[in-house]
């Protein structure tokens, strides 16, 4: 019986003093987090690496780290759970004296957005949890995840053919004094751009790239409503998709067009995430544009901001552009927004998106 009892009085002992051990080092008890890189593609995987440190010279028995974690930032190893809403991510670990513990979690990015894990919340106790202290660690671990981009196989073919049309009229203009650089010889390259010296230096045949005398403009202009007299500005849920899949066709021909040399931009009756106004960014190139388009078609909320037909009309400030209007419906009101565009001295082209008709 004594033995009992002594064994009782040694674990309250042992179980008191990791209780004032963990009270008074969680302060020096810290985690953090960080994806693998800062921006993926909707669809791709990555990696959440979690890092642990306890900086004093005891042991924690314990410890469980919590923080919320969106639903489209799926785990590997919750593949087959369905959630919705947020959901809580939960870490735990024993933690010996001055060490730091590393873990690498695959997950998945399901859809294109602006997410941040924020605070994460640490809680540490002795064996028999007879005590436990409890603190909240603010931190920051963006990511941000691009619109999924399309083949351009995948193109709708009269989409498809309208931006190869464009990019032709573009290789049209291409100035034969003006040369931005070289590049490896492709089938097709005529044999007059070859550039000797480059070739004779790699020993590959290289040929001049040569720079346009204008730079053509194409304006991707996305409709976010799904018909004509949509009186809400939330689209239905059944629409979503529909919206979703115009916001990565835009993606893809601002990028196809880049990379061709063109200038790219696009516009939307849709804000970005802390806006209440239209998206508009006007056609412009340069060596961070792809990255901008991609960062700011991630961050649109399916949100009306303005009628259609009206964020058309404004756009008739500007010309010498070559327009992509990308809608679910065909309208009047529609037409007479490309009418009003065309008059202001651009070339304007409707393409219906999947399931859309007649307004």
């Amino acid at each position: 019986m004594s033995i009992i009892i002594i064994f009782l009085v040694v674990m309250f002992c042992l179980c008191y003093g990791w209780g004032l051990m963990v009270k008074y080092t969680l302060k020096n008890v810290s985690c953090t987090r960080a994806f693998s890189q800062p921006t993926f593609f909707a669809g791709d995987e990555g990696e959440l690496i979690e890092v642990v440190r306890n900086n004093k010279p005891f042991i924690l028995p314990w410890m469980r780290v919590e923080s919320r974690i969106s639903p489209y930032i799926r785990l590997g190893r919750q593949d087959n759970l369905h959630v919705s809403g947020e959901m809580y991510y939960c870490s735990l670990f024993t933690v010996m004296p001055h060490q730091q513990i590393r873990r690498r979690h695959r997950v998945k990015f399901l859809h294109r957005g602006y997410y941040d894990l924020g605070s994460v919340s640490i809680t540490a106790g002795d064996m028999l949890g007879l005590s436990k202290a409890y603190k909240i660690q603010e931190l920051s671990v963006p990511v941000l995840v691009y619109p999924q981009l399309m083949s351009t196989e995948d193109l709708p073919v009269p989409m498809s053919r309208t931006l190869g049309e464009i990019v032709r009229r573009q290789q049209l203009l291409q100035d034969p004094f003006l040369v931005r650089g070289i590049r490896a010889y492709q089938p097709g390259d005529p044999v007059r751009d070859i550039h000797w010296p480059a070739t004779a230096r790699t020993g590959e045949v290289h040929i001049r790239v040569h720079d346009y005398t204008a730079k053509t403009r194409l304006l991707v202009v996305l409709n976010m409503q799904s018909e004509e007299l949509q009186w809400r500005d939330h689209l239905a849920e059944q629409d979503i998709a529909v919206a979703e899949y115009g916001i990565s066709l835009a993606a893809t021909l601002c990028v196809e067009s880049l990379r061709a040399g063109l200038a790219a931009g696009f516009a939307t009756n849709m804000p970005m995430a802390g806006s209440k106004e239209s998206t508009v960014m006007l056609p412009a190139d340069g060596t961070s544009r792809e990255e901008d388009i991609l960062a700011n078609l991630a961050r649109l909320n399916i949100v009306r901001t303005q009628h259609f037909p009206t964020l058309l009309e404004s756009l008739t400030a500007y010309s010498g552009l070559d327009i992509l209007v990308l809608s679910r419906y065909d309208s009047d009101s529609v037409r007479e927004g490309i009418r009003l565009l065309e008059a202001a001295g651009n070339q304007v082209s409707l393409h219906l998106l999947e399931g859309g008709g007649k307004g």
